[in-house]
């Protein structure tokens, strides 16, 4: 299971863009790399070209790059600052009476569920 999800909120620990919090918009699994919203913008140069819909403009445009995960750490939700992440294993019992086990995420700092 991972640590950091789609929509998690992140805290920026290494590089450039130190100290900085985003929502995470993607998860890059084989690489080990997430796309978090207004972290390690980078310009993109983008040629006029010629679409379905009609003319698609060019020029200069700043979109997220990906960074590596070991960078950035969880938002813990009740405290605001950077927490680890704990898995707890909660058993249950699903509709039709068979046993299921679940791993839950968790703040380590506070205890809260992810």
């Amino acid at each position: 299971m991972a640590r950091i999800k789609k929509g998690d909120q992140v805290i920026v620990i290494a590089g450039k863009d130190k100290g900085k919090t985003g929502r995470v918009l993607e998860v890059l699994k084989g690489k080990d790399r997430v796309i978090v919203e207004g972290v390690q913008r980078v310009t993109k140069h983008t040629k006029v070209g010629q679409s379905q819909q009609g003319a698609r403009t060019g020029g200069i445009e700043t979109v997220e790059a990906p960074i590596h995960a070991s960078n950035v750490m969880l938002v813990d939700p009740k405290t605001k600052k950077r927490t680890r992440v704990g898995f707890r294993v909660e058993e249950g019992v699903r509709p039709d009476g068979r046993k299921r086990t679940v791993r839950v995420r968790y703040a380590k700092k506070s205890g809260e569920d992810l």
